[in-house]
């Protein structure tokens, strides 16, 4: 009866014991604490990794933005370079426009005609020589597909392929040059086909745009191949974005220059030339733009050419051809409808 006794008291110590109450409430609260410590690392490291990870991205978008830049200046000096050698030709040799074009001297003159020297004169020139390279080009899509169809060896398709960037090289050519004489006839498209016109960018057709249209006709692509297509893609529409905003602010500019002031006055009119001529320093901006445009129009040829295997590109020249000549087969076919 003492041991019970002794062991009840015993108990009764221990329940009531406030210390030994506090122990337990230790116990369990650090494994609280520790369970919080620990969701709160992961937490933290989250934050880190997130933070981390927008720091890389925005790394890598100074790098893009800093290659841009580079890409644009590198441009602007080949430009640069380019006029240079125009017109270094203009006072020296005359101008060669192209397969089947004349020679032009300063005044206009050459053995196939005369270009002029005024914009109307270099305007229906050009018209003439793009007509030729049309038909030229049509020459040489048919023995494209004639070529593929007959499953020819892969090096008289090279030299098909190698002949057809040549060709659009050299519409290139001509455009700068005539750009000098006649920008906005190239920008508004008058020599292209009405359904052309709709699709026109700065005076050619849109890089990206021209990519989606390409990609079906040259599929199956390896995946190296569908990596470096797309990454031209982005490249070519982040600088067409940087273009076209340039237009607009260009566009801006020049409304601004014409809008303001009228002609009430001798003072307003000495105003208004003041404001004419700086307009017209502006339009010399236009020219960069386009020839911008056709260095890009060039480069993204060029880069598929290297990007693909022959037949790829043979593919991808052959559906440029047709799909150009159902433009102009649809502006045709508009322009022959019954009428009401």
């Amino acid at each position: 009866m003492r041991d019970s006794s002794a062991k009840t008291d015993t108990s009764s110590d221990m329940d009531g014991d406030p210390k030994l109450d506090d122990g337990h409430h230790l116990v369990t609260g650090g494994s609280n604490d520790s369970s919080h410590e620990a969701g709160t690392k992961n937490g933290d490291f989250k934050v880190l990794r997130r933070l981390a990870q927008n720091r890389e991205a925005a790394r890598k978008s100074r790098l893009r933005k800093k290659a841009y830049v580079q890409q644009l200046e590198s441009s602007r000096i080949k430009l640069n370079e380019l006029e240079q050698e125009l017109q270094r030709t203009r006072q020296q040799q005359g101008l060669y426009l192209g397969p089947g074009s004349c020679s032009v001297d300063q005044n206009g003159h050459s053995a196939g005609g005369t270009w002029g020297t005024n914009s109307s004169s270099v305007a229906a020139a050009f018209d003439m020589e793009y007509a030729k390279w049309v038909e030229e080009h049509h020459r040489q899509t048919s023995k494209l597909r004639a070529a593929l169809q007959g499953h020819v060896a892969d090096s008289e398709l090279r030299v098909l392929v190698d002949a057809g960037l040549a060709h659009y090289d050299d519409l290139f050519r001509l455009k700068a040059v005539v750009s000098k004489a006649d920008v906005f006839h190239l920008v508004s498209g008058i020599w292209k086909s009405p359904a052309e016109r709709c699709f026109m960018w700065m005076g050619g057709f849109r890089p990206s745009g021209l990519l989606k249209i390409l990609l079906p006709q040259i599929e199956p692509l390896t995946d190296q191949q569908a990596s470096n297509i797309c990454n031209l893609q982005k490249a070519s529409q982040q600088v067409e974005d940087a273009l076209s905003q340039g237009m607009e602010v260009l566009q801006q500019s020049l409304a601004d220059a014409l809008s303001v002031g009228s002609l009430g006055s001798s003072a307003n009119v000495a105003i208004y030339m003041g404001q004419m001529a700086m307009a017209m320093g502006k339009l010399g901006t236009l020219e960069a733009f386009m020839c911008q445009a056709d260095k890009i129009r060039q480069q993204t040829l060029q880069q598929m050419h290297r990007v693909l295997t022959t037949r790829q590109a043979a593919r991808g020249l052959l559906a440029m051809g047709d799909y150009f000549a159902r433009l102009r087969a649809l502006s045709s076919l508009w322009s022959a409808r019954p009428r009401e």
